[in-house]
């Protein structure tokens, strides 16, 4: 078979793998068919690798620019090395780390599409067309923007790095300093001018432009900016792939890059705020702390899990609002637990799930879906806020922010987010451990409501508390 025909069949196969990429995307939109769908896009990323790899294999020599030997002995490796790095990853990540993991990935992601115009950069020897001019530059920004910028945000959510705003003496105008010497010195390679040293300058710049970027975002909304760096991979990888002249790349790029913005666009929607504001400024005094008095004064009343076994025993609807202590402590098996002991007397259970619960998008409905509780009761907030004033008891479990009534008042940090109407609810019982803060670092109003009841444990601990406790009524 000559080189043409193989060349036809590659394409044609960088073609059916673009589509399992777009396929697996489609089916991702439904829990029920997720997993069948990152499945396929798996299957369609090891096809475009399998015919990348014929097309090299077949590929006639050219002046030296074919594989040799120590070339195929590097892909290989970085194949068993990278392959076996993300499978360990992936196996061992706790579903709490999975948005650090997600930030890594897309570093590395941006960073592999930065080296790839930065190679093919220092191999010319005059300037290439405008259009691959264009694309190697954009790749180098992005990718360099990506690489470091998702390494803070990784940095931050992990607890290497303080999660509250991080403000650089000056910030504003040094990073207006980075864009601006980004901005010409881009120009001027796309002037037709080559010269290596300003592509370097361009890659400082960028590479320090990602730190002074994310550094004084807080850990509030980190969600949001690793949703965006996402998009940036993605982008990154599509300019690597009119770098190479990679169809495939270009496709898969794309797809990442505007699924990516999407997704940015509706978290910030859902946190009522502009992805502009957020990247400017970003609300967020930092996770810790113990939280002090609570605005609008009030007292705190502690309950027992006897007193909440004997509530949610004899109610009938009840409705669940998990957030990120659950997640921590791995409460989910405890709270499907103890929503099917409930279930069993009769009571409706239902799950409030915020669209920023947790740490990233889906991340609560993904932790729930690993204890099996039944996807129909996982309700939105749009769908759930209506059926609080007709809850029996709202049981809040280690959610903070996204349940603060200071988001309704102006002149609050939180103030115009969306939150879950909790404090309609007839009765509300919050298992938390603490009175310390959310990332928002500010005090949780509703604790102070007349209506409200702290049962102050590990989320999972308290779980199997309430499960004894109304076993035995």
């Amino acid at each position: 078979m000559d080189f043409e025909t193989v060349s036809i069949l590659v394409r044609l196969a960088w073609l059916a793998a673009a589509s399992a990429f777009v396929l697996g995307l489609m089916r991702m939109n439904s829990p029920a068919t997720a997993r069948n769908g990152n499945l396929l896009s798996a299957g369609g990323m090891v096809l475009a690798i399998v015919a990348t790899a014929v097309y090299l294999l077949a590929r006639p020599a050219d002046g030296g620019e074919d594989f040799n030997g120590i070339g195929w002995l590097i892909i290989v490796l970085g194949i068993v090395i990278g392959g076996g790095a993300g499978l360990y990853s992936a196996r061992t990540v706790k579903m709490t780390a999975m948005p650090q993991l997600v930030s890594l990935f897309n570093a590395v992601g941006g960073g592999a599409a930065a080296l790839i115009a930065i190679d093919d950069y220092l191999g010319l020897t005059s300037a290439p067309a405008p259009q691959i001019n264009v694309a190697t530059v954009l790749d180098i920004v992005i990718g360099s923007i990506t690489f470091t910028g998702s390494l803070i945000a990784s940095g931050k959510l992990q607890g290497l790095i303080p999660g509250k705003p991080i403000l650089i003496p000056g910030g504003r105008i040094v990073t207006a300093a980075l864009a601006a010497v980004t901005v010409i010195g881009a120009i001027y390679l796309w002037a037709g001018n080559l010269s290596v040293p300003v592509m370097l300058l361009i890659l400082a710049a960028s590479l320090t432009f990602g730190v002074t970027m994310v550094l004084p975002i807080g850990g509030a909304d980190m969600p949001v900016v690793i949703s965006l760096l996402n998009s940036f991979t993605g982008t990154a990888v599509a300019m690597a792939g009119f770098v190479l002249g990679n169809d495939v790349l270009i496709i898969a790029g794309a797809l990442v890059g505007a699924s990516g913005a999407i997704l940015t666009k509706l978290m910030a929607d859902a946190m009522n705020r502009s992805v502009m504001n957020i990247m400017i400024g970003g609300f967020g005094g930092g996770e810790g702390g113990e939280g002090g008095a609570v605005a609008g004064g009030g007292s705190v009343r502690s309950i027992g899990a006897d007193d909440v076994a004997i509530q949610l025993a004899y109610a009938q609807h009840v409705i669940v609002v998990p957030g990120y202590g659950l997640a921590v402590a791995q409460a989910q098996h405890a709270v499907r637990e103890l929503a099917e002991l409930l279930e069993e007397r009769g009571v409706d259970v239902k799950y409030a799930i915020h669209p920023v619960a947790g740490r990233m998008p889906g991340h609560m409905n993904v932790l729930l879906a690993e204890a099996n509780v039944p996807y129909p009761q996982l309700k939105e907030m749009e769908e759930i806020n209506p059926e609080f004033e007709r809850a029996d008891v709202a049981l809040v479990v280690g959610a903070n922010d996204v349940t603060n009534p200071a988001a309704r008042r102006p002149g609050s940090p939180v103030s115009g987010m969306p939150i879950l109407d909790v404090d309609k609810a007839k009765s509300i019982v919050v298992i938390k451990r603490s009175m310390g803060r959310g990332y928002a670092g500010i005090d949780n109003e509703l604790y102070t409501n007349e209506k409200t009841g702290m049962l102050f444990a590990d989320a999972k601990e308290g779980l199997a508390a309430l499960v004894a406790a109304v076993k035995a009524v």
